[in-house]
């Protein structure tokens, strides 16, 4: 699973996305977070691809692209339940 972050820097919400990726981190230290600036090419392209209008957003895909989960906006989502949705369709090893 992929685990992004998009937001913009210097903006009102940039500490509590900072934050909350600290703390996610700490948590869960095998998951990366990957954090993307909407003011950059690839930020908008990401923001176009999954529809997000309200920043910060925080988007789960599958490695092939599917959406799995967004939270846009503030309050940032738990911790927990966004590590939740990645543990929950990973695939079991058999």
């Amino acid at each position: 699973m992929i685990f992004t972050i998009l937001s913009r820097q210097d903006s009102d919400h940039s500490r509590a996305v900072y934050e909350f990726s600290e703390m996610f981190s700490r948590r869960y230290p095998g998951r990366k977070v990957v954090m993307e600036d909407v003011d950059t090419r690839e930020g908008a392209a990401l923001a176009s691809l999954y529809d997000v209008m309200i920043y910060p957003a925080f988007i789960v895909t599958a490695y092939d692209g599917r959406l799995l989960g967004l939270w846009q906006g503030v309050p940032v989502p738990l911790i927990d339940e966004v590590a939740g949705l990645m543990v929950e369709t990973e695939p079991t090893a058999v």
